[in-house]
């Protein structure tokens, strides 16, 4: 987002973590899933998207339009969310529909910190990701246009049966049925920083070509952090491709020490 959704997106954020440190988190496990929904209507609907991200209109108006629509069909909690969200300036439509799933996204992460399971969940959210770039047939069943939303969500139910947290499958049923031109493992990864961001981490993805011991992931996060002056959250990928060394990206900022970097330097040297 840029300019009036950049700065909107941070002031709803931050209104939504004021609230929790405030009343705590009694009421967010209806929030995440009344603002998927949410999003997901907003998502079809073009026509109120555009009149409720309207610049023209006032905020007041945009609310009792709101209410008028969702008064008595969701909790007074999300209600009192999506007023702030439709009172906010946004740059495009898509830019509200945008900050309603990230405010869900953001309570269920929440959550997940409450209750002692965010490390996990950002873990296995990674981990998926991995599993979708690394199988095109399962990318293709995800983002095939022609499949049911429902047949997605079971292969997704199936696939992390007993090995996913409630809380990740949740997200990922939601970007998975609402992707909106997104690629799924852009959206996953998305997610994931989101994760980190609410221990005021960086998230540093890691591919090696042999797994880590402990005290080379510990030196890594270390270096890493005194670079980025943050705490740096490692997620390591096994790639074997790399044949050896490491590559972090973090952010849009790559750092290639690969063995497979350096062959390519060797050649283009050699070619001229």
């Amino acid at each position: 987002m840029l300019g009036a959704s950049r700065n909107s997106l941070a002031q709803v954020r931050e209104s939504l973590t004021e609230r929790a440190e405030r009343t705590g988190v009694q009421g967010f496990d209806t929030l995440v899933e009344e603002l998927f929904a949410v999003a997901r209507l907003l998502s079809r609907e073009s026509a109120l998207r555009g009149l409720l991200a309207d610049p023209g209109t006032a905020g007041r108006q945009k609310v009792s339009l709101l209410e008028s629509l969702l008064s008595g069909k969701v909790a007074p909690l999300t209600l009192e969310v999506l007023g702030e969200v439709v009172e906010a300036r946004w740059s495009s439509p898509r830019d509200l529909v945008d900050a309603v799933e990230i405010l869900g996204f953001q309570a269920a992460f929440t959550l997940a910190e409450n209750d002692g399971t965010l490390d996990a969940v950002e873990d296995e959210l990674f981990r998926f990701s991995r599993i979708v770039e690394a199988q095109p047939t399962l990318r293709a069943v995800l983002t095939d246009p022609g499949l049911p939303v429902d047949r997605k969500v079971a292969v997704v139910r199936d696939l992390l049966a007993d090995k996913a947290r409630p809380t990740t499958i949740r997200l990922l049923e939601q970007v998975i049925v609402d992707p909106r031109g997104r690629k799924v493992e852009d959206a996953v990864a998305q997610l994931s920083e989101l994760a980190a961001e609410r221990r005021k981490r960086l998230l540093a993805e890691v591919r090696v070509a042999a797994p880590l011991e402990p005290e080379q992931e510990r030196r890594l996060a270390a270096a890493l952090s005194r670079i980025y002056g943050r705490e740096v959250q490692l997620q390591v990928a096994v790639d074997p491709t790399i044949l050896g060394g490491v590559v972090v990206r973090v952010g849009d900022e790559v750092i290639d020490g690969s063995v497979m970097r350096r062959l390519e330097e060797a050649r283009q040297r050699l070619v001229g």
